[in-house]
């Protein structure tokens, strides 16, 4: 049999060492489906319930893998599906390809059903490369330069191959007149500053005394050598949410997330320092980074297209976080580590006490923060964690500390609803040998969390640790918008909007072969989490948490005080568990410190 077009796209995937392809069938790409049972599954096909579950598992993949993700859809709806997980890679500049089919060429034109106009419908999320397959002797070029710009640029691109395309037969590209011939792989070297502007940035940082630095994703590979900067700088740490898993968070100069999901700590070193070096990240809320007039600021990013943009820099490095450091830390003078550093370290550490003490506030029935709390101390030290969007991101944000090999993420720019249990599943097929847990608000998993379940039990002897645990925050309600109403419209609750049906997710995990748990009582979220780590199956536990307690941030305005209360006066139904709750939270701040704090639900009732 003569190879056919549909063949050479999964030979060439093959060829640049693709393992897996996260995909929903349909007809648009029978001619694809077809090579797939030549090919022996080779590339894996991963079957998802819908195709936007299928591209959050190429973005999962990609994100813990280092590699580029792939995916792939039919035409028209399943084309459509896609795109939100591929906003989400592209706003967390992610590498991801998305191979689409299309209606054939001799109905293009003529609505067709099915038929969309997918390269107006790619252009924006595809904008870096979006192509139609045509002819074969296209093929080769369109590809290799999809997966090669993707990786490059660690953006989204797209690939669309006619139906009647993918089933013509392969012919490569001849050495002739307009014919674009194409070969495999790329080196990838890592881009530095010009030694003068190393010279200029060492002695910005030298003349600084109160040193900030913070640090995202792009600092993922530069661990060592934030940690030597901060040593010899004496400064503090702050990290962006996707940034979360580059520093342990065990570091004592480490003050966590920063921004509306931030801590305190985070919130008071921008407010202070004299001198501000942000590595890697795209931060996006200028009002948490210091006062304009107050910090002299360095920023290092590998993008050009990236840099300058959030705060007003004296100086922009482009280039790779870990080579620009190197170059840069020989040429940085120890500071004496003084009252800044050592104030630093006492807040972080009132920090930790003050989410001891919130977790250990009663609620009805269970406090969420105590739910992520009693998880941190039980985390695996080569856990993988996602979380989803809403309320639950509050508590990974606030709660979790990372240490050793730990990884965590979510969706961050698009911070779209939905990610958080194909992420995991994802996960696990960058590190089968490693455990991950996804933290879910109930809305997300009723969303679709439900159905990728199915997913997860599909795959999991595929496995090598069995350990997939989806933690529900069940608390009947769409928690982290009633809360942005509240602070942000000072309009109450509107019952039909964000009330949510009660749903049996430990039932229907356990209906279809999964581990499940619903959890009622606080003295239970703790034996719950060890059962669920402890499982040789996917597990959900469906915790019932309390809606009333907010999601407040460490440095809640007086502008958004007074909306809640206004929330109130206007009649909202949780004006009682609202205030209990909020007060009972945030008189934590407010008690002296200590280290011999009960850290269990019940022990400060009362308080």
């Amino acid at each position: 049999m003569s190879e056919k077009v549909a063949d050479r796209i999964l030979a060439r995937l093959r060829e640049w060492d693709v393992e897996y392809v996260f995909a929903y069938p349909g007809d648009g790409i029978n001619g694809l489906l077809a090579a797939w049972g030549r090919a022996d599954d080779r590339p894996r096909f991963i079957q998802a319930r819908h195709e936007e579950m299928a591209a959050f598992q190429a973005v999962g993949y990609a994100k813990f893998s280092g590699r580029v993700g792939v995916c792939a859809a039919t035409s028209g709806p399943g084309a459509i599906h896609l795109l939100n997980g591929l906003y989400d890679a592209k706003l967390d500049h992610v590498p991801v390809v998305a191979l689409v089919g299309q209606t054939a060429r001799s109905a293009m034109g003529g609505s067709y059903q099915q038929e969309v106009d997918l390269a107006s419908l790619y252009k924006d999320v595809a904008s870096e490369y979006c192509e139609t397959v045509t002819v074969p002797e296209q093929l080769p070029n369109v590809l290799d330069r999809a997966i090669r710009i993707a990786a490059a640029r660690r953006t989204v691109t797209a690939v669309i191959v006619p139906s009647d395309v993918q089933d013509l037969d392969y012919t490569a590209p001849g050495h002739a007149f307009k014919m674009v011939p194409s070969s495999l792989g790329a080196t990838w070297s890592a881009p530095v500053p010009g030694d003068e502007d190393l010279r200029r940035t060492a002695d910005l940082l030298n003349d600084g005394e109160k040193v900030a630095i913070l640090v995202g994703q792009g600092a993922r590979g530069a661990r060592a050598e934030v940690e030597e900067l901060a040593e010899l700088l004496g400064a503090g740490v702050a990290k962006a949410l996707l940034g979360k898993d580059v520093l342990s968070d065990e570091l004592p100069y480490v003050t966590g997330s920063i921004g509306l999901l931030g801590t305190r700590p985070s919130y008071e070193l921008m407010r202070e320092c004299d001198t501000l070096i942000s590595i890697g990240s795209n931060f996006p809320y200028s009002q948490f980074l210091p006062e304009y007039d107050r910090a002299r600021a360095v920023q290092i990013d590998i993008d050009p297209s990236m840099i300058g943009l959030r705060y007003p820099y004296e100086i922009n490095l482009i280039g790779d976080a870990r080579e620009t450091l190197r170059r840069l830390l020989p040429l940085v003078r120890a500071k004496k580590h003084g009252a800044w550093r050592s104030g630093i370290e006492a807040n972080v550490a009132r920090w930790w006490e003050v989410m001891q003490r919130r977790a250990a506030v009663d609620a009805d029935p269970i406090n969420p923060e105590y739910v992520v709390h009693a998880l941190d101390a039980l985390l695996p030290h080569d856990a993988i964690v996602t979380a989803d969007s809403g309320s639950a991101a509050n508590w990974y944000a606030r709660h979790l500390r990372m240490r050793g090999d730990m990884r965590g993420s979510l969706s961050g720019t698009l911070a779209t609803m939905g990610p958080g249990v194909p992420y995991a599943i994802g996960a696990k097929f960058a590190h089968p040998e490693r455990p991950a847990i996804a933290l879910v608000g109930d809305g997300a998993m009723q969303m679709n969390g439900m159905a990728e379940l199915i997913t997860a039990g599909k795959y999991r002897r595929e496995w090598s640790d069995p350990r997939l645990v989806v933690a529900v925050l069940n608390n009947q309600d769409l928690n982290q918008v009633t809360w942005e109403m509240r602070a942000m419209e000072g309009a109450p609750q509107f019952e039909e909007s964000q009330h949510l049906p009660d749903v049996p997710y430990a039932d229907f995990a356990r209906s279809i072969g999964l581990g499940g748990l619903r959890v009622n009582r606080p003295e239970d979220v703790e034996p719950a989490w060890r059962e669920a780590l402890a499982a040789d199956r996917p597990f959900v536990l469906d915790f019932r948490t309390d809606p009333a307690v907010p999601p407040i941030p460490p440095h809640a305005t007086l502008d958004q005080i007074e909306a809640a209360v206004a929330a109130v006066v206007h009649g909202d139904s949780d004006r009682g568990g609202m205030f209990r709750q909020g007060l009972k939270a945030k008189l934590q701040e407010m008690l002296p410190g200590g280290r011999d704090r009960p850290d269990r639900p019940g022990a400060d009732e009362g308080q």
